[in-house]
């Protein structure tokens, strides 16, 4: 069965201006991310990257990118990715986030998410563990997160 989100992302992506509105069709959905005004820069099965630029709003009093901020793109762009990911039959909620601050982060923040496993059908519930790294415009890792997703079955007749 094809992952509707996937199909979705891949024919706006044809459209002009479908990028910026697919990123935004998501905030309207998980209205807290718009906090960060994120874009989706690259949604397929088991990778998601998204970036968020650099503004005041989400500059903390060092002038740099606030920690939360770092974890909503780093939370964005691991959840996009299960959604993308998961059989139909699954469905998914975040259970925990381990994050480690490298250092300062100034620019552009770009987020890439991977699961350490490829999400699988499963009659029992269980843990996957995703991890994303956020890296500045010249290419280094300023922060890193490991957030556990807890995967289940859907319930019968719950599409």
């Amino acid at each position: 069965m094809p992952n509707r989100l996937l199909e979705l992302y891949r024919r706006m992506r044809r459209w002009p201006g479908g990028a910026w509105l697919f990123s935004r069709a998501g905030c309207f959905r998980a209205p807290y991310f718009s906090s960060i005004a994120p874009r989706v820069a690259v949604l397929e099965p088991c990778r998601c990257e998204a970036v968020m630029e650099h503004r005041r709003r989400v500059t903390n009093h060092l002038g740099t990118v606030h920690a939360i901020a770092l974890c909503n793109l780093a939370e964005l762009a691991a959840g996009l990715m299960a959604e993308a990911s998961l059989p139909a039959g699954m469905r998914w909620i975040p259970r925990g986030m381990e994050v480690e601050y490298l250092r300062k982060a100034r620019g552009r923040m770009h987020a890439i998410a991977t699961p350490d496993r490829p999400p699988a059908e499963s009659a029992a519930p269980y843990d996957l563990p995703v991890t994303v790294q956020v890296r500045d415009p010249g290419g280094g890792v300023v922060f890193r997160a490991v957030i556990r997703l807890h995967v289940s079955p859907r319930p019968p007749g719950r599409g």
